[in-house]
Order: C-alpha cells, then structure tokens, then sequence
C-alpha cells in the first residue's frame, strides 16, 4: 500500500511515457504546419526560409549575423535562404548604416501580409482549442509548457 501523497512507480512511468508521446505527436505537428504555412506563403519556399521570414517580420528587422544566432544555423545556410527569400520578393535588404559589411533585412509589405493572414488562421483554430479548456486547464498547460522549456 502506498502512503498518503506517494506516486506509483508504474502510473508515473505510463504518465511520463504518455507525455513523451504527446510532445512527440505535437512536434510532428508543428513541422507540417511549417510545411503547410510556407507552401501558403509561397509555393518554393522552404520551411527553413519561413522561419527566418516570421522572425524578421515579427522583429521589424534582422540582419544575416543576428539570424544564424537565434537559429543556430550555419552563416551560408543563411545566406541560401536570405538570397531565395529575396528571390521570392519576400525579403528586401539594404546595407547597415552603422556597419557597411551588414545588410538589413525586412520583410517586404506582401509578405508580412500573407504572414498575418495564416497567422490570424491558425489562431482562430488555436483559440478553438482553447476555448474548450477552463482557465486553471489553461494555467496548467502554461505552467507545463514553460517548465518543459527549461529542460
């Protein structure tokens, strides 16, 4: 018999293994929305460029050295989808005034309003989910989410 407050081995083993599973089902997810939202953006783009696109559009502006940090990707990986998404017309860049050998680069107007759209899309369907929990399911999964991001 276990004692007051004690946890089985064997629920926390199938508790665990059940997250696991969910966090991979949900990883899974995200990558083909990000399949999904590039191909919406524009149909050659690749879910690597889209990344790098949703953050310059969400920060204003970025430059090449600034992206390979918060990506972790190599400089010539940046540089291949900075040049496509350029490419694409969903780029522009113009060169750094306070550091010539840096180019700025925004999201042209067209992108950031295809970007909004799937953005407002995906959030009407999030919200649905959401609207299905009760604030303190909400707080939980907050609280779940951002202990995870610590691991």
């Amino acid at each position: 018999m276990l004692a007051p407050g004690a946890v089985d081995s064997a629920d926390a083993d199938s508790a665990l293994g059940d997250l696991q599973a969910h966090l991979n089902l949900i990883f899974a997810r995200t990558r083909s929305l990000w399949k999904e939202s590039a191909a919406r953006v524009h149909p050659e783009l690749q879910v690597a460029g889209y990344k790098l696109l949703t953050f310059i559009a969400r920060a204003g502006t970025a430059n090449a050295h600034e992206l390979a940090e918060r990506f972790e990707m190599d400089k010539s990986v940046i540089s291949r989808q900075v040049r496509m998404l350029e490419e694409l017309e969903l780029l522009e860049s113009w060169p750094d005034e306070r550091d010539g050998r840096l180019r700025v680069l925004s999201a042209t107007p067209s992108a950031c309003a295809v970007l909004a759209e799937v953005r407002r899309e995906y959030g009407t369907r999030l919200q649905a989910v959401i609207d299905e929990l009760t604030p303190e399911e909400i707080q939980a999964a907050s609280k779940a989410f951002r202990l995870l991001a610590e691991v």
